[in-house]
Formats: structure tokens, C-alpha cells, sequence
């Protein structure tokens, strides 16, 4: 499997990459299929039917909602998220829905009716899986299609999910490293940072121009979703009525510490970053995948501590972190997982911190092994992680989870840095093996399905109470 940094950070819609993001895409995929076979005219009625964790927890992580969308032909980086409920309202008031947007292909949808959520049933490679169907008006199957949202936005056919592996795949990478053992070797090989080496990975494909303006563009995003969530105020949807508070501390952070003399208040600014992402993508704003969306608040957090109190900080660094983030994320990806629904919390918060971590001591001057020993302690202290959303909704405990994650990659870097990074007895690749031998061994109530942990041990909160 090759993966581009660009595939790890897409720009995409809260609240969840696998559960929102992912659905979306697949149910697109699925349409545009049947319009590349001429058959989109033939359909008189389509279902959408979702399973496993998809169908335990999809109300709370806006499933129906990114099914809808995918079906009238949006994408999670450029569909308007205000438009977004007038669009859904559209659809329940008329109860039809126009597949690509394109009235022609207009049909009858229910929404109660016509997307299913499984709650007892799997299919057989992901637990994330869901299943299209499109009929003609005599009630004839017209295509039938699986699709499985493995995490942070990926989606992979049932043929790819069969073989373990995105098949269609004809990227170039004249560096291609699946360990952080290979990764290090060829550093040294080739006298590269990781974030050299990862820059002509991605140069085989693209120019050095186009490459740096979508780092910087992503950046952009994540700066944009921090400002807008400092911003907001009020409640965050669903029957949590979990009250927004990056906003309120803001204002009080820039009030109290103008003149600070506490020696931790950095931290504060560090957590509000976390939490403005974090309630942006519970709200369905846009952010960052990076490499979840339910962890999307670690590495922008992280960034923006660079940015804000590393002097000498800039652009070119930014890039850097960015570069060599992805390089640790692609490890996790290869060799164990970042679905909350297949190891659990420690796939996405653990993994998003030790990206995080990686980065920061790339830009503070870490060598490749510093760099490694960083992300290694980050992700060993997330091991057995539960995945426990309270509701199914991504904001308990999931928003503080950011914002603690966040410390404790500045943590992990500031003590990989006071060493060699040659020395330490558990590697990178110890940690991700293990991590996903944990994830393996980890009951299913505690992968992503509300049935488990504080899902369960928070009084009088139902299930699935999001409206989508």
C-alpha cells in the first residue's frame, strides 16, 4: 500500500472521518459507478445499509446526514457546512433526493426508511462496513456494492478489503519504507531528514510548488478551524447539551495571562486549541483529518504551540511537521490501524499524538532518531485506549481526550529530545505491533460502539440521540 501525506491530512467535515467522511465518499463512489455504467437513469429506488459500528453509533456520528450528501454528489473537502441542514431538511420534506445533484436522477427516498442501521449485524472484513443497493422500478436489484470505512476517511471496495490492500494503486515512491526500521536506515542511507525523505517521496507524483501549497493549505484549514472555534458559543448538537468551551476560555486566557507569570499557562493555550478543533468537528464544522477526525485536535494544537511560543518558528517548519507526521502516521496505517472501531482510542488519539510528536521534534531540531523515540512514547502510553463515546456522539470524552494528548506529545518530544534517540529499549515498531495486538485482543464494546466504558457508565444518557 503507497500512501501520500495527502492522504493521511484531507480536508473533510466533522464529526467523524470513518463514520461521516468515510460514508460520504463510499456513497458517491457508488452512484458515480452506476453513471459510468449508464444505469443511474434505471434506478427507481436506492438503500443504504450500515453495519457494525456504523450501525451502532452512525446517528451520533451523522452517518445518515453524510450518506445524503454522498448520494447528491458532495465531497467532505468542498461541500458548503452551512448549506448542509437546508440540504437535509430538503430531502425529509420532499422525501426525494436528486443523486450527483443532477435533477434528472431524481428519486423517491425515505430517510427512515431507505438508510438501515444495523445494530446486531457485521460484514465480514471491517466493522465499519455498509452495503448500497439500487433497484429498478419493477423492484430488480440493479448493482449491490460493499464498501468499508476503515479510518480517517478511507474507503476501500469489497475486492480491496478482501486482499487487505487499496488495489488500484499507481503512485510512484522511489523511498518506499514500511517500518520505522527502514525509515531510519534510509536516512542515514541518504543523509535525509524524515521530512526530506518523505518531500521526494511525494515529488515522484507532484511539483515541489503544488506540494508545498497543499501543506500550506492544510494548515490554513487548521488554523481556520481554531479561529472559528474560539468563535463559537452555545451548545454543541445532540442531547448531551455539551457546552461549548473553547470560546470562554479564550477570552479569559487573553485577559489573565497578558501579564502571566504562571510558568504552565502555555498548557491552557495548548488545550484551546485542542478543544476549538475538537468542538468544531463535534458541531460538523471543517478540519483537518489528522489523522481522525475524532482526534483531529492533536496535531493542529501541537502546530500551533510551535507557531505561538517557538522562537524562530515558520512556514518552512510548519512544512516539515506536516512532512514528518505523515511519515509516522503511515506506519500506524500500514501496520496496525487508526479506526477507533478496529483497535479502539489508542488507534486515534495514541496515533494522532505520536504523529504529533514526531513532527514537534522534527522542527525543534530532533534527529530521525529522536524523532522515532518521540513518537514511540507517545503512543506507549495510549496503549488499550477504549474507544467510549458517550451518546455515540464525538464530544465525550472525546474533546478532552484532544486537548490531554496534545500536552503529552510536547511531553513525549521534550523527553525524546533530552535523549539520543539511539538508546531506548522499546522501538516504534514494538509499539504499533503491540498496539494493534491490543486492539485485536480489546473487547468489541470498547471499539466504537457505545456499549461499553463511560458509554455505559454515564447516568441517563440514551443512545444515538444525534438528529441527522
Amino acid at each position: 500500500m503507497t500512501i501520500s501525506t495527502f492522504d493521511l491530512f484531507k480536508v473533510g467535515i466533522g464529526p467523524s472521518s470513518s463514520h461521516t467522511v468515510g460514508p460520504m465518499v463510499a456513497a458517491k463512489c457508488f452512484v458515480e459507478e452506476l453513471f459510468k455504467q449508464d444505469k443511474l437513469q434505471q434506478v427507481a429506488r436506492l438503500s443504504a445499509e450500515m453495519f457494525g459500528s456504523l450501525g451502532l453509533t452512525g446517528n451520533g456520528h451523522g452517518t445518515p446526514k453524510a450518506v445524503m450528501l454522498g448520494l447528491m454528489g458532495e465531497i467532505p473537502s468542498s461541500v458548503d457546512v452551512d448549506a448542509v441542514p437546508a440540504l437535509m431538511d430538503r430531502v425529509r420534506e420532499n422525501k426525494t433526493i436528486s443523486l450527483l445533484n443532477n435533477q434528472e436522477f431524481t428519486i423517491p427516498f425515505l430517510v427512515e426508511k431507505d438508510i438501515v442501521l444495523h445494530r446486531r449485524k457485521t460484514l465480514p472484513f471491517h466493522a465499519n462496513g455498509m452495503q448500497f443497493t439500487a433497484y429498478d422500478s419493477e423492484g430488480n436489484v440493479i448493482d449491490k456494492r460493499a464498501y468499508y470505512s476503515v479510518g480517517g476517511g478511507f474507503i476501500l471496495d469489497e475486492s480491496e478489503a478482501e486482499h487487505g490492500v487499496i488495489m488500484e494503486d499507481d503512485r510512484k515512491e522511489p523511498y518506499p519504507f514500511d517500518s520505522g526500521a527502514e525509515l531510519l536506515a534510509l536516512c542515514k542511507k541518504h543523509n535525509f531528514t524524515i521530512a526530506e525523505l518523505m518531500m521526494e517521496n511525494e515529488l515522484a507524483n507532484d511539483t515541489r510548488e503544488n506540494i508545498r501549497a497543499k501543506l500550506d493549505e492544510l494548515w490554513d484549514v487548521m488554523k481556520a478551524c481554531v479561529t472559528r472555534g474560539c468563535e463559537q458559543e452555545g451548545t454543541l448538537p445532540g442531547g448531551l447539551k455539551v457546552k461549548r468551551r473553547a470560546s470562554g476560555l479564550y477570552n479569559e486566557l487573553k485577559g489573565r495571562y497578558a501579564e502571566a507569570t504562571d510558568p504552565l499557562a502555555v498548557l491552557d493555550w495548548v488545550t484551546l486549541y485542542a478543544l476549538a478543533v475538537n468542538e468544531e468537528n463535534a458541531a460538523g464544522g471543517r478540519m483537518v483529518t489528522a489523522p481522525t477526525n475524532g482526534a483531529a485536535g492533536i496535531i493542529p494544537a501541537v502546530m500551533h504551540y510551535y507557531m505561538d511560543f517557538i522562537e524562530g518558528a515558520n512556514q518552512v517548519g510548519i512544512r516539515d511537521f506536516l512532512l514528518t507526521a505523515a511519515a509516522v502516521g503511515m506506519l500506524y496505517k500500514k501496520n496496525a490501524s487508526i479506526s477507533g472501531a478496529e483497535v479502539g482510542c489508542q488507534g486515534e488519539v495514541g496515533s494522532a499524538c505520536s504523529m504529533a510528536a514526531a513532527g514537534l521534534t522534527a522542527v525543534l531540531g530532533g534527529t530521525p532518531n529522536q524523532i522515532e523515540n518521540a513518537a514511540e512514547i507517545a503512543m506507549e502510553h495510549h496503549l488499550g485506549l477504549t474507544c467510549d463515546p458517550v451518546g455515540g456522539l464525538v464530544q465525550v470524552p472525546c474533546i478532552e481526550r484532544n486537548a490531554v494528548a496534545s500536552v503529552k506529545a510536547i511531553h513525549a518530544t521534550r523527553m525524546a529530545l533530552h535523549n539520543d534517540g539511539s538508546s531506548h529499549i522499546v522501538s516504534l515498531d514494538k509499539v504499533i505491533k503491540t498496539m494493534k495486538e491490543t486492539g485485536r485482543d480489546m473487547k468489541t464494546k470498547y471499539k466504537e460502539t457505545s456499549r461499553g466504558g463511560l458509554a455505559t457508565n454515564v447516568i441517563e444518557v440514551p443512545i444515538n440521540i444525534i438528529e441527522c
